[in-house]
């Protein structure tokens, strides 16, 4: 009778851990793919932007208004679609975007000199700052960049590790249906358990608390692959 509790114990541990995995597998694959599409969409953005100044259909300054606010937009639209963790992350990294008066702020000193003044230029001058601020509203950041690369590239193999461990627990399995159910069921909460812990933990901890929100992540997809582990 031990022996049998025994191995139902060590079967939940590992059906709990193996969700764990598929969660935190999921969140990886999923954040590096916003962060690529985020990547696309400036880009796209900041090209058609200069398209449209070279034909005439814009100003310089209207370019610029436009990048500063359609990048802002395209960034939150992004948060909105990654896991809890990764919009901590993000928000961690940068909180907001940046207005379009401390944009030409920055772009003036980086392009005349610490000492310039933006309103002393001249129309060429200023359109010379408008025009960087579109080009810049283009870039992404090779650091964050990279590191999503990595972390994505770790996230399929997470996905790849717990499918391969169901593969094994259906195989092993008497009844190869039920056993098939059971992963899919468990597996499922786990990664949705995670999701929903991650979103109650960025509610209590507030914007930009990665580590707190990774700890609701983890706890609630636990929770939730051992709650149908057990009703099972």
């Amino acid at each position: 009778m031990s022996t049998d509790r025994d191995r139902l114990a060590f079967e939940s541990s590992i059906m709990a851990l193996q969700a764990e995995i598929a969660n935190a597998g999921t969140h990886l694959v999923i954040d590096s793919t916003v962060r690529e599409a985020y990547a696309r969409q400036v880009v796209a953005m900041s090209h058609d932007l200069r398209f449209q100044v070279h034909r005439g259909k814009l100003t310089w300054k209207q370019a610029a208004v436009q990048a500063q606010e359609t990048r802002n937009v395209i960034m939150e639209i992004m948060r909105s679609r990654s896991t809890p963790v990764g919009r901590a992350i993000a928000e961690q990294i940068k909180s907001k975007g940046k207005t379009l008066n401390e944009l030409i702020a920055k772009k003036t000193l980086e392009q005349f000199g610490k000492n310039a003044n933006f309103i002393a230029l001249t129309p060429a001058q200023q359109n010379t700052v408008y025009a960087e601020i579109v080009k810049s509203a283009g870039k992404d950041s090779p650091r964050v960049s990279a590191r999503m690369g990595k972390l994505s590239r770790a996230g399929r193999g997470l996905v790849v590790l717990s499918v391969a461990i169901s593969a094994y627990s259906i195989a092993m399995a008497d009844d190869k249906v039920d056993a098939t159910k059971r992963e899919v069921a468990i597996t499922g909460a786990g990664i949705a358990g995670g999701i929903a812990g991650g979103a109650l933990a960025g509610l209590a901890c507030g914007p930009g608390a990665p580590v707190c929100v990774t700890v609701g992540a983890f706890v609630g997809g636990a929770l939730a692959a051992f709650g149908v582990d057990f009703f099972w």
